[in-house]
């Protein structure tokens, strides 16, 4: 009898993804070492930190910092490049090159909010102007041989919400999927969430989508897959300081004792990719969303965010956790 063969759960064109969670792409957040770490529980597919085009068109070497940026680890499957700018000639021009990273995809942000990003035209502020995402995707998928694809918002306000009008744009210009956070620009990371809108865009397109915006629990995950029909969930914030989440764990089941071995491999991760001191001041934002709840917490995170010395940190975490195991503490007093 042969062995049964995996299935993928959806196909970016003819990339296929084996799973229906996405660590969404985050500035500052989604580096090699966290998506590395999120594969290991199940995330399924991870895009980089959004690269600037301009940072790149502008040299024949990329800065330290981006560079980084476009490292992946050997593992990684299928590897995702999220650039953004506004330029049109310079978005082709760079996505072209940064074939030779060896990205599966390249996703185009049409999201990103931040007032100096989006009000020069670029990331959320694309979404203003449908005829240039028009012109900008039918030369992306023309001139690239991987598949090309977008994160958007629901429009720049709740005047302007052409979201559908969008989607159907990206389609017919050979977007091979979208993830769509359902709020708009103006809105930020504030505000209700429309989930009924990804649902709209999934029945208008037939490409792959995505929904994304406060998927906080794994009860969550069940509810905008089944509210939205979406072909997989995309996770953002809720899963820094959270893994587990990808295996479908609320970090509330796990033991205090775990949080804190993960926090070491992670830290460990940080260190080896960016070196020291930089890897314990990067993973310091890390470290306060790994501690969020139970006595002595909010103390602990304090101390975390200020220490700059590894063995400090880590007599930190020792002392924290002696504490926790003398006091026979419940699951989720870290």
């Amino acid at each position: 009898m042969e062995p049964m063969t995996r299935q993928p759960i959806f196909c970016v064109r003819a990339v296929p993804v084996y799973g229906d969670l996405i660590l969404a792409p985050m500035d500052g957040y989604s580096d090699l070492p966290f998506r590395a770490l999120c594969a290991e529980f199940g995330a399924a597919m991870a895009y980089t930190e959004f690269v600037s085009v301009d940072s790149l068109s502008r040299r024949s070497e990329p800065d330290p910092i981006t560079a980084r940026k476009l490292q992946f680890d050997p593992r990684e499957s299928p590897k995702v490049i999220q650039i953004y700018g506004h330029d049109e000639d310079r978005l082709v021009e760079t996505a072209q090159r940064l074939q030779d990273a060896g990205p599966d995809i390249i996703d185009l942000n049409l999201g990103c909010y931040v007032r100096k990003i989006a009000e020069r035209g670029a990331g959320s502020g694309m979404l203003r102007d449908p005829a240039k995402i028009a012109r900008v995707f039918a030369r992306l998928t023309r001139a690239l041989r991987v598949p090309v694809t977008a994160k958007i918002r629901l429009g720049w306000d709740e005047r302007t919400r052409n979201y559908l009008e969008v989607a159907r744009i990206l389609e017919e210009n050979g977007a091979s999927l979208i993830a769509v956070h359902a709020r708009t620009k103006a809105q930020g990371y504030t505000g209700v969430v429309d989930w009924n809108a990804i649902a709209e865009i999934k029945r208008a397109v037939k490409i792959p989508v995505l929904g994304n915006g406060d998927v906080k629990t794994v009860a969550d995950i069940a509810r905008i897959k089944a509210q939205t029909g979406c072909d997989g969930v995309m996770i953002g914030r809720a899963a820094i300081g959270n893994p587990w989440i990808f295996a479908r764990t609320d970090r509330a089941h796990i033991a205090p004792a775990e949080r804190i071995a993960l926090m070491r491999r992670h830290l460990a991760r940080h260190l080896e990719f960016y070196g020291a001191p930089n890897g314990l001041v990067l993973f310091r934002k890390h470290a306060y969303r790994y501690v969020q709840f139970g006595h002595g917490a909010a103390a602990l995170r304090h101390a975390l965010m200020l220490c700059d010395d590894v063995r400090a940190f880590e007599r930190l975490l020792d002392e924290y956790a002696r504490g926790l195991e003398k006091n026979n503490a419940p699951a989720n007093a870290l």
